[in-house]
């Protein structure tokens, strides 16, 4: 439910709201407006007239929460949520673009990733130190090796890194080095493991698992959040269908059906979502024109000799040339790269 506070509440009457909620069994989480407070409480809805909590001083109205993701969704918080990473803005007018290999091989491979996406506009580094591979017999990743070797081309740049965290025990490890925490898809459902990034406090990025309605991924989102983490980026990269000519069947809906569910910022990976590097661009123009906060795009100096998800990587210089190409259609949707 949320409680509405009437205009100028005074902060004891907020927190004596507050204070009388969680006497209650109640978790609270208020947020601040120009005009009024509002405090997200979720907990045994009989309560509220058992108690007469509605009578408390400063207390204007009681309103339920409909949805079943309380702190995701637009009835607790309506304005956008913009994660802030450093100087990078996650969910505002200007568009981020993540980019880089699908897993860390070499420094040199890293460092001249991370120079190339810089020049071409990218703010962020990605790639993976942990790999989760199909087969057991594929490349796994470098591990905590590749972990400072992200963490030293971001610092070389200037760029902020994501990277995945695959297990509840590799968290504390993980933040050390990155500035954003990746959930994978197939760890959409993972919710130990969501509850410990949410716990970290570090911003997480979580993809859409491989077959989850919208619904279930924003009650993912709800795990990390309701840890005390709302600095959550969701990431479409397309679902399993039965269509097998692509990787996966994007899902451009998703954009404005989360945008109008949630606050959350919301990017596209259409490097995961094509499976082929020939299609990347024309998918990524399209989830930019239909509203996402930004990209997170696969870059591989030699992407015939990749360990991973080469056939899906663009190499340096086409990834320079489509952030020229995006730059118009971002400015025809009001938006910033």
């Amino acid at each position: 439910m949320i409680v509405v506070m009437k205009p100028g509440a005074t902060q004891q009457e907020i927190e004596n709201v507050e204070k009388r909620l969680r006497e209650l069994g109640f978790k609270t989480h208020p947020i601040y407006g120009e005009v009024k407070t509002v405090i997200g409480a979720i907990g045994d809805k009989k309560l509220v007239k058992e108690h007469n909590l509605s009578h408390l001083p400063g207390v204007e109205a009681i309103v339920p929460i409909m949805k079943p993701y309380k702190l995701v969704g637009r009835e607790l918080k309506k304005q956008d949520t913009v994660v802030e990473v450093g100087d990078v803005k996650i969910g505002g007018k200007k568009l981020v673009v993540m980019a880089g290999p699908c897993a860390v091989e070499s420094e040199e491979q890293i460092y001249d990733v991370a120079r190339k996406v810089k020049e071409a506009g990218a703010t962020v580094l990605r790639g993976g130190a942990y790999k989760p591979r199909t087969s057991p017999y594929s490349f796994q990743g470098m591990e905590e090796e590749g972990l400072k070797l992200l963490h030293e081309a971001a610092r070389m740049t200037g760029l902020k890194v994501v990277t995945e965290v695959m297990d509840t025990r590799d968290v504390e490890l993980v933040s050390r080095y990155a500035d954003i925490l990746q959930v994978g898809a197939r760890n959409m459902q993972n919710f130990r493991l969501l509850k410990e990034c949410g716990l970290s406090g570090k911003p997480v990025l979580l993809k859409r698992g491989l077959s989850a309605t919208i619904e279930e991924w924003l009650m993912a989102a709800e795990y990390i959040a309701d840890a005390g983490n709302q600095n959550i980026i969701l990431c479409e990269r397309g679902i399993r269908t039965f269509e097998t000519a692509t990787r996966n069947t994007m899902d451009i809906n998703a954009i404005p059906v989360v945008k109008e569910l949630s606050h959350l910022p919301i990017i596209a990976d259409p490097s995961h979502g094509t499976g082929n590097w020939k299609w990347v661009d024309a998918v990524a123009k399209g989830f930019i024109a239909a509203g996402a906060d930004g990209l997170m795009i696969e870059v591989h100096p030699d992407p015939g000799n990749a360990t991973s998800d080469g056939a899906q990587s663009l190499q340096p210089e086409k990834f320079a040339r489509l952030m020229g190409e995006l730059k118009p259609i971002a400015q025809a949707v009001g938006r910033e790269l």
